[in-house]
């Protein structure tokens, strides 16, 4: 997993309203499928109700890249309820995994 500034993740989602958040799941995506986890293909992010179980998807992922410290419960509820916040924390648990 690459490191990234976790206030960085915050400000950027929110200065481009979004857009850099739809990346950072992208690239996080790739990057944790190329360490084992099983996550489809990022365009159903733009899917109605498919989105909900991609992010589930994303988040079990986030769990075997984290090996177990993040559950993937926790981590779809801090997506899910905390959104920009949430995804500021998770890459947090990435860059613990990046630093070894």
């Amino acid at each position: 997993m690459n490191r990234r500034s976790v206030l960085g993740v915050i400000v950027l989602s929110l200065v481009t309203l979004g857009i850099y958040a739809i990346y950072w799941l992208v690239t996080s995506k790739t990057e944790m499928n190329s360490r084992g986890a099983n996550i489809p293909t990022a365009w159903l992010i733009l899917i109605p109700v498919v989105n909900i179980w991609w992010m589930w998807k994303f988040c079990e992922g986030v769990e075997h890249v984290t090996r177990g410290a993040m559950s993937g419960a926790v981590a779809f509820l801090l997506l899910w309820l905390l959104g920009v916040l949430g995804m500021g924390i998770v890459q947090s648990a990435f860059n613990k995994v990046a630093t070894g």
